[in-house]
């Protein structure tokens, strides 16, 4: 048996959202396991051999788990692999994230779920957990083997990008899920009225000769959806809301206790429909970018907890699919390497505070996903993220790990970023100080 490898991180700013802790002190672990916590550890004895790292003061939580990553692998690995996506989300701080099934092929069988678990295993740095389509092919016209696609280790269940369109076969899908207990995520918009748009319906759009998704479009395939849910009692994500409209009806659905959670990405929050100012493609994206009134109700929901998550729907494309006229270019911004940066400007700007976002980024996908890790605590993995805060630093797409740099925040100033990632009690990123 290999030996117990014991660190022991000092002098660190102990934050767990699962538990409201927020002080200074030390945390131990042994092997891939956190054994224990608090402000007084330090000042104990340790053996020799114990591994000590001093976090210097900053922040010490647990890592960052994204439910929404486009990895690209199988099919398109000229845009990302498993291999390079991890490397990207461990810079970022994210020690686990959800592969969504949109690949080529489609992960909609057994062989395919295990052969994401494999590639990952194999090439991958951090955790990585696969999603499973909710029809085969993401086609939207016949339901996949939900319950063999869990027990061989798909996570949750979603068409990605693409909206089960289908009430009979959405109602099917959550009335098997409701057996099993399975989480189904939905992008929430309706085809017929988004196809063809390109940005968010509007006066802008307009001007710029650029045809419109509407507001309605998501409201009208949310509210669908939470009727379906009163009548089979199953559970719901809602990926992405951008409107205010829809996070009311959230509002309202929970009130109710109907199992709907929702998700926002920082490009709902930190950006809005004037970002795509002269045809700007690297900021086209699903949904799309809304007026300045909707961003604002996407930020108050996550304050007030409508929203559950936050995730970096990284989508990552190749030059030639964004160096095309607005109208003919993909959709999609990368995220994993500015995930916690963008989300931490609401509470530099006092928006939320701190421990309520890192909420959305750990113990609230976990609990949604139904894993152990996203909290300090003994026994927890010892899946960690030591970071700064306050650092002032400016985006530079030149630096990203990941293969595609469809970002549109490159130059933009943000404050703090990750200094150390852990997974497993391994250490598998950490920042080099500036020279």
């Amino acid at each position: 048996m290999p030996p117990r490898r014991r660190t022991l991180y000092t002098n660190a700013r102990l934050l767990d959202p699962s538990s409201g802790l927020d002080v200074k002190g030390a945390l131990l672990t042994e092997s891939d396991r956190i054994i224990d916590l608090g402000p007084k550890l330090a000042s104990g004895g340790f053996a020799g051999d114990t591994e000590v790292i001093d976090c210097q003061g900053h922040c010490l939580a647990p890592g960052l788990i994204d439910m929404h990553v486009w990895l690209r692998e199988p099919g398109a690995e000229h845009q990302e692999t498993i291999a390079t996506g991890a490397r990207a989300a461990a810079a970022g701080g994210v020690t686990t994230m959800v592969a969504m099934p949109n690949t080529d092929p489609v992960i909609d069988e057994v062989a395919l779920v295990e052969f994401i678990a494999r590639r990952a295993a194999d090439t991958a740095v951090v955790r990585i957990l696969p999603a499973a389509a909710i029809t085969k092919g993401t086609k939207g016209e016949e339901m996949t083997e939900l319950g063999l696609l869990a027990q061989a280790g798909a996570v949750a269940f979603t068409d990605g990008e693409k909206p089960v369109a289908s009430s009979r076969l959405m109602r099917r899908a959550l009335s098997y899920a409701t057996t099993f207990d399975l989480l189904l995520m939905q992008h929430c918009e309706d085809p017929s009225l988004a196809k063809g748009g390109a940005m968010n319906e509007g006066e802008i759009a307009a001007r710029l000769g650029l045809a419109g998704i509407p507001a309605v479009a998501e409201i009208i395939m949310l509210e669908r959806d939470l009727r379906l849910l009163e009548v089979t009692g199953s559970r719901l994500h809602a990926t992405h809301l951008s409107t205010a409209e829809s996070l009311d009806a959230v509002r309202r659905a929970k009130q109710r206790g109907l199992r709907i959670t929702a998700g926002a990405a920082p490009h709902n929050f930190a950006l809005n429909e004037l970002d795509v100012g002269d045809y700007r493609t690297f900021a086209k994206v699903k949904p799309p970018l809304r007026v300045e009134s909707d961003r604002k109700a996407v930020v108050d929901a996550i304050a007030d907890g409508t929203i559950d998550v936050i995730s970096s729907a990284h989508a990552p494309q190749d030059p030639e699919s964004k160096r095309l006229p607005f109208g003919q270019a993909e959709f999609g911004i990368i995220g994993l390497e500015t995930l916690l940066a963008l989300t931490l400007e609401l509470y530099h700007n006092g928006s939320v505070p701190l421990l309520k976002l890192l909420a959305c980024l750990t113990c609230n996908p976990a609990r949604l996903l139904k894993l152990q890790s996203g909290r300090l605590a003994p026994g927890a993995p010892a899946d960690l993220l030591v970071f700064d805060p306050d650092t002032p630093w400016r985006i530079d797409e030149k630096k990203f790990r990941s293969k595609a740099k469809n970002s549109p925040y490159d130059g933009r100033r943000v404050q703090g970023h990750a200094l150390r990632t852990v997974v497993g009690g391994q250490t598998v990123f950490q920042r080099k100080r500036e020279s």
